[in-house]
């Protein structure tokens, strides 16, 4: 029973040092104030236990004889009945502030994710208008309040940055809001929660929060063509094999929106919805068998092309930034 115990101990410890992927390690308002809720709930358990122990102490170690039936019923009263609903009492109180939903405004960031099997479709509302498309990766500006718009394309799914935010779940014809603001700067990690399909487990997303104006200028750039699109013999590949026909990329002809967007390609944290680093070789072998990789995929495979080939396609989306 020690080893159970020190084992429980342990791994509890041990689930707060991952900082990429946390609900400990907050970089956001609202998980903080869960983080602080839950360490009230946490220590008004405790404190309740303790009154149940020393009420069990009291009564078996009591002489017999020592407390009447009348002064047993108040101990009863008061340290199992109005003591806890104190205790409860008081940690409503302290929660009620932090439960507060975050008010938006005019001028804050709206950001769009669709859940898909098993990717994440994401597009920025631009200030000039105009929403901008991307795939796989979440950008937010810190100290600004920041409104997702959550649905999912196909099934239910569940969309959790333990360290900015609560779950929020993303239905198919609805359109769920979750309202953030992260309050410090770094790469972190986001996932789907509910069981969507043979590769849930493998659907994830990277968080980049950045300075507002680091994040400005990357929304900018973000709309201008990217570099090296519409050249060589990776490009002519693309197009040649219907790629074009799932997926975008901006400043060619390329504007599909059945996969994911490849405008920024070259520019990606990972491959795959958070699975894999995103190297030619990766990529080379992601295009040409993705059911290897991620199970249940929609993208369909192509073993028709040589290892050539693939490679050649996946140098000219590296390209892309």
């Amino acid at each position: 029973m020690r080893r159970i115990g020190a084992s429980l101990a342990a791994s509890a410890l041990l689930s707060a040092c991952n900082r990429h992927q946390s609900a400990l390690a907050t970089f956001g308002a609202e998980a903080t104030n869960i983080r602080t809720i839950t360490i009230a709930l946490v220590v008004g358990a405790a404190v309740i236990a303790a009154i149940m122990i020393g009420v069990y102490w009291r009564a078996v170690r009591a002489p017999e004889g020592q407390l009447t039936h009348k002064q047993g019923m108040r101990l009863v009263l008061w340290l199992g009945g109005i003591g806890p609903a104190i205790v409860l009492t008081v940690i409503l109180i302290f929660a009620l502030p932090a439960m507060r939903p975050r008010v938006t405004g005019a001028g804050d960031l709206t950001i769009h994710v669709e859940g898909e099997q098993f990717w994440w479709r994401v597009g920025y509302e631009r200030p000039g208008g105009g929403v901008l498309v991307s795939a796989n990766e979440v950008r937010v500006p810190v100290g600004r309040t920041v409104a997702f718009e959550l649905t999912g394309r196909d099934v239910i799914h569940s969309f959790w940055i333990p360290g900015l935010a609560g779950k929020m779940d993303m239905i198919p014809g609805r359109t769920n809001s979750l309202v953030v603001r992260a309050d410090k700067a770094g790469r972190y990690r986001g996932v789907c929660t509910e069981f969507c399909g043979l590769s849930h487990a493998l659907m994830a997303f990277d968080v980049v929060a950045m300075e507002p104006a680091a994040f400005d200028a990357w929304l900018a750039g973000q709309a201008r063509p990217a570099a090296g699109a519409g050249q060589g013999e990776g490009e002519r590949l693309f197009a040649a094999n219907g790629c074009g026909g799932c997926h975008a990329i901006r400043g060619t002809e390329h504007n599909s929106r059945i996969g994911p967007d490849l405008s920024r390609y070259g520019e990606r944290l990972t491959l795959g919805a958070g699975i894999l680093p995103p190297t030619v070789e990766r990529t080379a072998q992601f295009i040409r068998a993705p059911q290897e990789a991620k199970p249940g995929v929609r993208m369909p495979a192509y073993p028709q092309l040589s290892n050539q080939e693939a490679r050649a396609i996946a140098v000219y989306l590296k390209g892309l930034k």
